[in-house]
């Protein structure tokens, strides 16, 4: 059985399993010349038995850098995250765009930081045959959706309605993280230490200038009155 080159990869300890999905969500193939079944590391079959391999670790990091790709391989993936009785935390390193968003929604945590992006839309498919083979794909794809807009419900919470969901989903929109932040589909903000210890020394030196500043005033209201 062939491998697919993704870029994909998986570490654990005894309490923690990284998971990696830093390419196309997609099942397996099969070689078109030898019959030979390609065996993709992003597939929900992969997964599963990645999980299996870690047995009961306390925590689960899924790290996703991913454009989305096949719905059902995804649907699959977020299934299993949920059922599991690990933590899961989801980090968006970059895109978590089409599926690879819905994936997210399965961790109890979502963090992303200031420069990920999330894109969400409705399910598309390409659909040959007649009328009613037509119109059959068109209510498939209505049952799809509706299966995609309960992932970002049960994530969102009350932080964002099922129109406004509608809308961007409608739209194919793609949302910077501090506007996932707000709707409910991310749950922090990150930013490395070095930049955090940056922010915290000019919170510190703004305070003590105004900290001067309100010395200094109180001073010359002082002498003004002498």
């Amino acid at each position: 059985m062939k491998q697919h080159n993704a870029f994909f990869a998986l570490a654990r300890n005894e309490a923690t399993l990284n998971i990696y999905l830093y390419d196309e969500i997609e099942g397996n193939s099969t070689d078109f010349w030898t019959g030979e079944i390609i065996e993709s590391n992003t597939s929900a079959n992969t997964i599963a038995k990645q999980l299996e391999d870690a047995g009961n670790v306390a925590e689960i990091n899924v790290f996703i850098n991913s454009y989305g790709g096949d719905v059902k391989e995804g649907l699959g993936i977020y299934s299993q995250l949920q059922r599991s009785s690990a933590k899961v935390t989801a980090y968006i390193d970059g895109f978590a765009c089409s599926i690879a968003s819905v994936i997210a929604m399965a961790a109890d945590k979502v963090v992303m930081n200031p420069t990920s992006l999330m894109m969400i839309h409705r399910a598309w498919m390409v659909a040959v045959g007649n009328a009613e083979e037509l119109r059959k794909a068109a209510d498939d794809l209505e049952v799809i959706d509706e299966s995609i807009r309960t992932a970002y419900m049960n994530k969102t919470g009350d932080k964002m309605d099922e129109e406004t969901l509608a809308s961007l989903l409608n739209a194919e929109t793609w949302l910077p993280a501090s506007k996932c932040l707000e709707l409910g589909l991310c749950d922090e903000i990150s930013i490395s230490e070095e930049a955090q210890a940056e922010a915290d020394e000019a919170v510190e030196e703004a305070k003590e200038e105004a900290a001067d500043n309100a010395l200094r005033e109180r001073l010359e209201a002082m002498f003004a009155n002498i």
